[in-house]
């Protein structure tokens, strides 16, 4: 299962849906590209400047593979932005960040572990709601 940003603040933040993303995270083989890594730590950092090592320990404890962010990914970030992305017409209205995990979710197609519905409007499969990872239908 693939992290994306979104899934991984829900938690740290404990929002509303951050229990259940957090039992999926603990329960299933997590990896996260390390251009979203960068993405997540900023958007962390900003968030709560006092406890920057909450996000590495979380991704510790959920054994979170670090995958390397290759030329191919570029490739599919790219891509998925020409269609999916802001501006683009498309109800998805993925932005830069959410390129980059589309891509390694892409790749490997795996499922991604996400919050909102921007994805839902992709190819990209939900794991909130995807059998082989989740616990029912995903949070309304």
């Amino acid at each position: 299962m693939i992290l994306d940003t979104s899934a991984v603040i829900a938690v740290l933040t404990d929002e509303d849906d951050g229990p259940q993303l957090g039992d999926l995270m603990a329960t299933a083989h997590t990896s996260m590209s390390a251009a979203t890594l960068v993405e997540c730590g900023i958007v962390w950092d900003r968030r709560n400047p006092s406890a920057p090592e909450a996000l590495s320990a979380l991704l510790t404890l959920t054994r979170t593979q670090i995958a390397p962010f290759t030329d191919e990914h570029a490739d599919l970030a790219r891509a998925a932005y020409r269609v999916y992305g802001k501006g683009s017409g498309h109800p998805a209205q993925l932005n830069f960040g959410d390129c980059l995990s589309y891509a390694l979710a892409k790749h490997t197609g795996e499922p991604l572990l996400f919050t909102g519905e921007d994805f839902t409007h992709t190819d990209i499969r939900d794991a909130r709601s995807d059998p082989d990872t989740a616990f029912g239908p995903a949070p309304a």
